[in-house]
């Protein structure tokens, strides 16, 4: 009696009560097992762009590229040394044409800014400035009190140095030298013949 089946609910019939139990519980399971879940558990979804990855692509690309052109240059460059006679080739011009070009084009710049400055006006106005000065020159000469220029004119024109002053002052010594003795001789041939002149007592 107790192995049987005891149902939670009070019923009549034992047996047929574990048979509906059993078929409920089977399809509760079978709902369990095909629920869809309510939430979104899932991972987000990877972009395409970066899943393509295509910069990563176009520079492996290019790398493969830049590869190939050195190796074509390099084969090119054996078969040149293959094809030749074993010369060597090991002038290098480089830094002169760089020079020569670097020349070039500061020469072209500098005529380029001589162009400029010449075609440019100068701002300044010289006949103005003259114009100017002419009727500030006239302004001062109406409110002077005494005549301006006559300090000018008192002054001497011409400098005198210091060689040229002892030149001026040797020369001005032989001058009063040779006045003093043409006076003196003036003066003894002027006493002379006033003797001779003079009557005799």
């Amino acid at each position: 009696m107790h192995r049987a089946y005891q149902p939670l609910k009070p019923s009549t019939n034992k047996y047929i009560q574990q048979k509906w139990d059993q078929s409920n519980y089977e399809q509760h399971r079978r709902k369990v097992s095909t629920a869809v879940p309510v939430v979104d558990t899932k991972g987000i979804r990877t972009p395409a762009h970066m899943a393509l990855k295509l910069k990563k692509r176009q520079l492996e690309q290019e790398r493969l590229t830049i590869i190939e052109r050195d190796n074509q240059l390099l084969s090119s460059k054996l078969a040149d040394i293959m094809c030749s006679k074993g010369y060597v080739d090991d002038r290098n011009d480089y830094p002169e044409r760089r020079r020569m070009e670097q020349m070039r084009l500061v020469t072209h710049q500098n005529q380029a800014i001589l162009q400029r400055i010449r075609s440019q006006q100068s701002e300044y106005r010289r006949r103005n400035w003259e114009e100017h000065w002419e009727q500030a020159e006239c302004r001062r000469d109406d409110i002077a009190r005494y005549p301006r220029g006559l300090t000018n004119q008192q002054r001497p024109r011409r400098k005198v140095l210091l060689g040229a002053r002892e030149r001026r002052d040797t020369s001005t010594e032989s001058a009063s030298r040779q006045l003093s003795s043409e006076t003196s001789g003036g003066m003894s041939s002027r006493t002379q013949s006033e003797l001779a002149e003079s009557p005799s007592p």
